[in-house]
């Protein structure tokens, strides 16, 4: 028996509003097309975690979120689908990928 292939889905949403201020800033930052102030930002997200909608590679792309107090990165992250500042969809993760919610404005 062949195993059926489930697409996945985010139920939880998060509005702009319940962002946290770094993340409505980055959202911001992705609406109008920059500047991102890491290199980072922008790369191709691989969705290897499978939990937004499956979508032809280069199809995500990733930016972050400043956590406070951190000398990286952090685990923050907002991670778009589509054009560049027009996305179809972008979804947040305060988890490093291991959940997301739909962002809506």
């Amino acid at each position: 028996m062949a195993k059926e292939m489930v697409q996945p889905s985010v139920n939880a949403s998060v509005s702009v509003e319940q962002l946290p201020p770094q993340g409505r800033a980055t959202y911001q930052r992705i609406q109008q097309g920059g500047p991102f102030p890491y290199e980072k930002d922008g790369i191709v997200f691989g969705n290897r975690e499978r939990l937004l909608p499956l979508e032809k590679r280069g199809y995500y792309r990733e930016y972050t979120v400043k956590t406070p107090g951190s000398r990286d990165r952090g685990e923050r992250r907002i991670v778009c689908g589509g054009p560049a500042t027009t996305p179809d969809a972008c979804y947040y993760t305060a988890d490093h990928y291991a959940s997301f919610r739909k962002i809506v404005p």
